[in-house]
């Protein structure tokens, strides 16, 4: 469930991070409105990795894979 505060709570360090740590991001509202989104380290690099993830799928899916060892041989080939 998402944990939606308002921007007074940012005061409150302590409670920031506790929330911050169950990797869910944290929504911070200011006079009623969405302001920020706040959330851990690990969840951030997580997310940053997630289209990289999902890149890399589709591109098996669509069939445009190389077999590894005829990869690394030709690129020794090249720079030998």
């Amino acid at each position: 469930m998402p944990h939606i505060i308002p921007i007074t709570d940012l005061r409150d360090t302590n409670k920031i991070t506790e929330l911050c740590a169950t990797n869910e991001p944290v929504f911070v509202t200011k006079n009623g409105y969405g302001s920020l989104v706040l959330m851990s380290m690990q969840a951030y690099e997580e997310s940053l990795d997630a289209p990289y993830v999902f890149e890399g799928l589709r591109q098996v899916q669509e069939g445009k894979t190389t077999d590894g060892e005829k990869f690394l041989k030709e690129r020794l080939a090249k720079y030998e």
